[in-house]
């Protein structure tokens, strides 16, 4: 089975079974809220989401929009959205990696033969911030890393005013990373996904 199938709140729509109205007829509505993995054609949502989450503040964004064309072509299975009545909320970006930290590389590339899910960004919509989306979305998305057989850890990188808000969702810090963009420096973090057992037999994977 794979680990897609193996999670409900990740399974394609056109996998699902159809909603029927209490008459037995089909009922075409947009589910009100669903996770999944997102695709090249959500690429543009993905990126306005960004812009206006980084930009304001960074003045830049961690991915512009042919990365994440990019990134959604050569592994789409690393990524994870908010879907609300159709509409992207919120939503995870990540590719593999093969080394123990992180380097100017992995802004850019999939290892495919990684174990470590570089988790490149993580962005809520402005009208549903402030609502635990960005907490509830990352543990998903970590439930799910633990049902693929080659994910061994998660990796990311931020500023140091998001250092708290990454250790309440597990993450622990392991020093200033080697990357750099711009003036910006950045402290690097990991979450292990593997080692729970209970959880993977809990989860169905």
């Amino acid at each position: 089975m794979s680990a897609l199938s193996a999670l409900p709140f990740l399974k394609p729509a056109h996998l699902r079974s159809p909603q029927s109205s209490p008459g037995g007829q089909r009922r075409h509505t947009l589910p009100a809220s669903e996770f999944r993995c997102l695709s090249p054609e959500d690429a543009v949502s993905v990126f306005e989401i960004e812009r206006e989450a980084f930009i304001s503040v960074s003045g830049d964004c961690p991915l512009h929009l042919d990365e994440i064309r990019h990134f959604l072509n050569l592994c789409p299975e690393l990524s994870l959205g908010w879907f609300v009545e159709g509409r992207l909320v919120a939503f995870i970006i990540g590719s593999l990696w093969d080394q123990d930290r992180l380097s100017q590389a992995a802004l850019t590339l999939h290892q495919p033969r990684g174990t470590a899910v570089h988790i490149h960004v993580l962005a809520v919509h402005r009208t549903f911030r402030q609502q635990g989306k960005g907490s509830i979305l990352l543990w998903r998305y970590l439930q799910y890393l633990r049902c693929l057989p080659f994910a061994r850890r998660a990796l990311l990188m931020c500023e140091d005013f998001l250092v708290p808000f990454y250790q309440k969702c597990g993450f622990e810090a392991l020093g200033p990373c080697e990357v750099t963009v711009g003036e910006l420096a950045f402290i690097e973090m990991q979450h292990s996904v593997r080692g729970h057992a209970f959880m993977r037999r809990n989860s169905g994977c």
